[in-house]
């Protein structure tokens, strides 16, 4: 990994991380109703490609692009490689509960979080079907 270290505080980027969950907690989008607009609540799902690559940026933070993060979050040398790991299962966790308490982030449950909207359905392949015929008495033949 090119540029391995940069000479970030971990705490800083924690820091950065809460406040852009909190951004995400408490986001609100713009509606009309009854003739006359109105901001209802809509949190958003925190995203890492999101933070890394526009929301740190416009907080004027000098962050390593979002591939980085990934080599990062598995290079148990790396000095941010704890901070990461803790960041990305905060995010998955707003995520969650998210999907989970308002029923949206379907695409995003299945892919991100693993999670599948299948019934998995148990068969049991040691089962025998025995065909029984029934005959009748009565002798058909001309």
């Amino acid at each position: 990994m090119a540029n391995n270290y940069k000479k970030i505080d971990p705490d800083d980027l924690m820091q950065k991380a809460v406040e852009y969950c909190d951004e995400c907690i408490d986001a609100v989008k713009t509606v009309t109703a009854s003739y006359k607009v109105v901001e209802v609540p809509e949190r958003h799902i925190p995203t890492i490609g999101y933070f890394v690559n526009h929301w740190l940026r416009r907080e004027h933070f000098d962050f390593y692009c979002r591939a980085h993060w990934y080599d990062v979050r598995n290079d148990n040398t790396h000095p941010l490689s704890d901070t990461i790991k803790s960041i990305d299962k905060m995010f998955k966790d707003l995520a969650e509960d998210i999907v989970a308490n308002e029923g949206k982030g379907i695409f995003y449950a299945k892919n991100r979080l693993g999670m599948s909207d299948k019934r998995e359905e148990k068969v049991d392949e040691n089962t025998t079907v025995r065909i029984i015929e029934h005959r009748n008495d009565k002798d058909i033949s001309n």
